[in-house]
């Protein structure tokens, strides 16, 4: 990844709020409390008919020994390395703290550019007099005054760090990139997999339920192919939601699932299939979106020959009639069969994306049809006349008759399974519309 512009500060400065200034989205949390951000957070901006790449960081934190500001430092210094220019936000409200100073040792050694933010300056005061006093640090850059929550000052201060960007096209860089969301409850191991991918600390883990809060995402190439990953915070039950952070964590990763054409939704080998499992499936499902099932920490099962058989049966048998989708038995911590996963995954993606041609789906369907036709209603004959697919993001067939109204649900699924018998559509969930002719 190229032009990549880094946020980078103490904790609680705005840079979530800069963040998404730049990239004209609500998509990292921001709050008054410090540490929300904890992993880096990836958005495209775009500015002077330009596309850039904007990390946000967690808050840096010198000498502390807890375990997230640990975690978060070594974010931040990742994000260091990846940036093309640095932006050092600091606070215009509080001033100059020691944890700036400190920092600004950190940035010194840095040989990148780097643009000192002073946000929050909002009043003719803060934006002249205290902002000035950055100026102290000593770092050969100047002082920015600008307000990330209403957006003055920005446009003076990117038309500076995109000067210092190469661009070698025009386009949006994610634009047609498959996205692959990676879905499950707290604690099955999100990010442990993205980690496991990628063969570094993409993304924080601790065994604490709820390290994540963001929707992260990472560009992937693997089979050829690009893709983007993007690791979610793990969805509770409503009921066990009890602070505004982690509401907006789950909002963010309902909005992932959205976003994305394949969910890889995780479930712990140890605990089997949970309520809150097949709540997360059925949002896949019902957003007609591709899924896989990962069974995650296979490696802490104790098992025999036949308890992935066994397990599998049970899973799809509590899925019914949502059971189409591929399960795969893996482990993120030993690395076993995780490439299975995204392999399976890229092959739903091209399932989803497929179409029959009207003369083959008729040729196979209607005989099937002529042979076991629809219940009689109300002493009314229902005839199907032909099929089509039209053209969606997920699979829609449309079946003509003369009585659609007519037609049950429990034939509607008849159909959707002859259709998978014969055309296949693995982890694609299948839409049948009936239309009068």
């Amino acid at each position: 990844m190229s032009n990549i512009v880094a946020i980078v500060g103490r904790p609680n400065v705005g840079k979530s709020t800069l963040f998404n200034r730049l990239i004209e989205e609500r998509v990292a949390i921001t709050d008054n409390q410090s540490g929300v951000t904890r992993d880096r957070h990836y958005g495209n901006a775009f500015w002077l008919q330009k596309n850039f790449t904007v990390i946000d960081t967690g808050g840096y934190v010198v000498g502390s020994d807890d375990t997230f500001e640990e975690a978060i430092r070594s974010q931040v210094e990742l994000a260091l390395d990846e940036a093309t220019a640095i932006l050092f936000v600091v606070d215009t409200k509080q001033g100059l703290t020691e944890l700036d100073e400190e920092f600004a040792n950190v940035l010194r050694r840095s040989k990148k550019p780097i643009f000192v933010v002073a946000n929050k300056a909002e009043t003719f005061e803060r934006a002249n007099l205290v902002a000035s006093e950055f100026y102290g640090m000593g770092l050969s850059s100047e002082v920015y005054p600008i307000s990330a929550a209403d957006g003055s000052g920005t446009g003076e201060l990117l038309d500076e760090v995109v000067k210092y960007l190469e661009f070698d096209q025009e386009e949006n860089p994610n634009e047609g990139i498959p996205r692959i969301s990676i879905l499950g409850r707290p604690n099955v191991g999100k990010s442990s997999f993205l980690n496991a991918l990628l063969g570094k600390e993409r993304s924080i883990v601790t065994d604490i339920a709820g390290t994540t809060r963001d929707a992260i995402d990472t560009h992937y190439k693997m089979f050829g192919k690009d893709f983007i990953l993007t690791d979610t915070a793990g969805i509770r039950k409503k009921a066990k939601v009890n602070e505004d952070i982690e509401f907006y964590s789950v909002l963010r990763s309902i909005k992932a699932l959205d976003n994305s054409d394949v969910c890889i939704v995780l479930l712990d080998a140890t605990l089997g299939l949970e309520s809150q499992d097949v709540s997360i499936i059925a949002q896949a499902h019902n957003a007609k979106k591709g899924i896989v099932i990962m069974v995650n920490k296979w490696d802490a099962l104790e098992k025999d020959s036949k308890t992935a058989d066994t397990m599998k049966k049970d899973i799809l048998e509590r899925l019914a009639p949502m059971n189409y989708m591929p399960i795969i038995f893996a482990s993120a911590l030993e690395k076993q069969r995780i490439f299975q996963v995204i392999e399976k995954a890229m092959e739903v993606y091209d399932v989803r994306k497929s179409q029959i041609s009207t003369s083959k789906l008729n040729d196979i369907l209607l005989p099937i049809i002529e042979n076991y036709p629809p219940p009689s209603m109300k002493g009314k004959m229902v005839r199907i006349k032909y099929i089509v697919q039209v053209p969606t993001p997920s699979p829609t067939f449309v079946f003509f008759c003369n009585l659609p109204q007519y037609v049950m649900e429990s034939y509607q699924r008849f159909l959707q399974n002859k259709i998978r018998e014969h055309f296949g559509f693995e982890g694609v969930a299948i839409t049948t519309f009936f239309r009068k002719k």
